[in-house]
């Protein structure tokens, strides 16, 4: 089958994306263009300037499209259907889908008609009611070296680990660590994984998430590690106890949790956007209804070592959630839908 995706974002092919820290939308756009080269597909991306590229799976990496396709891509944005040739039109949606009622955005999507997937239930939730019918939900996959998973292991010293963009609510994660958490469990560590690095280096969020990782360097007990390439990261994760996340409205999947509750790390979340679907709440992790809450579960977490191994070995032998080669064959599936 012929597949042509259009992407906004660089030129990012999955051996690339796999050893540089970046965004959730970044790797997995890479990791379904791998999947369906891998599985046999001719896989044409547009995206960025300059000559065609063929990356190491056989996708073509490439500024324009060469005649028809079975399925057609816009990523994210639906005036990419402009770009796009004729086939069987799909909108894969990243981030909450309320813009979507913006004439700007709602002006192609009506003209392209497309099916529109979404990530999980909360996504869709976040659709305009006259496109919902044409949703269709495929959750991301884990993606190497996390899907490998971990073996099992004795509770670890209290480490936790904060892996997403530090606008989302590190600020207030971090007035609850220190005036609830650390005080409580003395000698705990806060690892912030986070960085503008990860957004493409974007000045106008490297100049509001400047002040929160300052704030971040100032508070008792946080190390702030930066951006890590995905094999640091998953040794970090292997290292940890658990990750501590309030949660996001901007959230509508949450990969950092997915890839922790992989290699089974316990998460205690908050209750804002998708990440309470990315474990099973009092089982894998704990999901807090509000701040006092998240304070108390993190406390349980990082002090008792039953809870802890109880969650780390849930985490480990529990379901495993689709890789990208199911995800792929449910996107070649909308071609005949």
């Amino acid at each position: 089958m012929r597949v042509v995706l259009a992407t906004e974002g660089p030129r990012l092919p999955a051996d690339r994306a796999l050893e540089t820290p970046c965004g959730g939308v970044e790797i997995a756009t890479a990791m379904l263009v791998r999947a369906l080269a891998q599985a046999g597909h001719a896989v044409r991306v547009l995206a960025g300037d300059g000559p065609p590229e063929t990356d190491a799976d056989g996708a073509i990496w490439a500024s324009k499209a060469d005649g028809a396709a079975d399925l057609v891509i816009a990523n994210r944005a639906p005036k990419l259907f402009a770009m796009l040739p004729r086939g069987r039109r799909v909108l894969w949606l990243h981030n909450p889908a309320r813009y979507l009622r913006k004439p700007r955005h709602a002006w192609p999507l009506l003209w392209a008609r497309p099916r529109i997937v979404v990530l999980g239930p909360s996504h869709r939730a976040t659709l305009p009611g006259f496109f919902a019918r044409d949703a269709v939900e495929i959750p991301l996959a884990v993606s190497p070296p996390f899907d490998a998973g971990a073996p099992l292991r004795p509770p670890p010293a209290p480490k936790a680990v904060f892996a997403s963009n530090p606008l989302r609510n590190l600020d207030a994660l971090l007035a609850i660590w220190a005036a609830r958490i650390l005080p409580a469990v003395p000698g705990a560590t806060l690892h912030v994984f986070a960085g503008a690095g990860v957004y493409g280096g974007d000045a106008r969020l490297a100049g509001r998430a400047g002040p929160v990782l300052e704030r971040a360097a100032h508070t008792p007990g946080v190390v702030l590690r930066g951006p890590q390439p995905r094999p640091e990261l998953a040794q970090n994760y292997g290292r940890a106890r658990t990750m501590l996340y309030l949660g996001d409205p901007g959230e509508t999947f949450c990969l950092a949790v997915a890839e922790a509750q992989a290699m089974g790390l316990p998460c205690v979340l908050g209750d804002e956007g998708a990440v309470a679907e990315r474990v099973r709440d009092g089982v894998t992790g704990i999901v807090a209804a509000d701040h006092g809450r998240f304070a108390e579960a993190a406390i349980h977490v990082l002090r008792d070592d039953a809870a802890w191994s109880a969650m780390h070995h849930a985490a480990l032998e529990g379901p495993r959630p689709p890789d990208w080669a199911e995800v792929a064959r449910r996107f070649i599936a909308l071609a005949a839908s």
